[in-house]
């Protein structure tokens, strides 16, 4: 490996029949049970309109703050346990819960946990995220896990959550991102093959991310390992 690479180093079916004969034998019972399941669809709109539809209104309105907090440093604190006039994410995720606001701020809370080296709380905020279809926010939350797993040294689920985070939405900000993280984690356990083929493939189909420009050092670097 020549210096210029080294210097570069610093980074998922007859049944007819017996179905006619069940139904005439307990149709008492199935339309108890269909009278049951009507029921719950009611409740069900029932509780999506008339709970969580103000509940979600009322956890967005009282958001902005926190995340007014969390673009300065010295105030992070304030967006985790809020200021005593604004709730923090803690809260929102805790009151709030089932809104999109509370799953935004499980997000959130994961990132700052992180930042503040708080691993596992990091871990239990994060796995609180329910997936929403966006393609930054679901990766970065299944890469958040990544990290917050591998500062825990629990290198297996790193790398499972590694691989999801760059599996999911690809494209060419986060998907090199966690392909090199996936990689660097693969060198940790030894895996040198497996990095490398990660590696190279930052090479091949990400090769304008920024993580492709200096790929080839952490190439060299593992094929010296193996």
């Amino acid at each position: 490996m020549s210096k210029d690479q080294k210097d570069n180093v610093t980074e998922t079916d007859n049944q007819l029949g017996n179905t006619s004969k069940f139904v005439q034998e307990n149709a008492k019972s199935l339309a108890v049970i269909g009278a049951a399941i009507i029921a719950l669809v009611l409740l069900y709109f029932g509780y999506q309109n008339f709970y969580l539809a103000p509940r979600a209104e009322k956890a967005a309105n009282e958001m902005y703050k926190a995340e007014e907090y969390v673009a300065i440093d010295s105030l992070k604190d304030r967006a985790i346990k809020g200021d005593g006039s604004y709730p923090g994410f803690e809260k929102i995720a805790d009151e709030y819960s089932s809104t999109k606001s509370a799953n935004l701020a499980n997000a959130y809370l994961g990132g700052l946990y992180l930042q503040k080296g708080e691993y596992q709380k990091a871990v239990d905020a994060l796995g609180k995220y329910s997936s929403t279809g966006s393609p930054v926010i679901d990766p970065l939350v299944l890469g958040m896990l990544g990290d917050a797993y591998s500062e825990l040294k629990d290198y297996s689920r790193a790398i499972t959550f590694y691989k999801k985070a760059a599996d999911e939405n690809k494209n060419t900000f986060t998907t090199p991102l966690f392909l090199k993280k996936l990689g660097l984690v693969y060198e940790e356990q030894k895996e040198f093959k497996s990095a490398v083929d990660t590696y190279k493939k930052i090479k091949t189909d990400y090769s304008e991310s920024v993580e492709a420009a200096s790929v080839d050092a952490y190439i060299a670097r593992a094929e010296a390992r193996l």
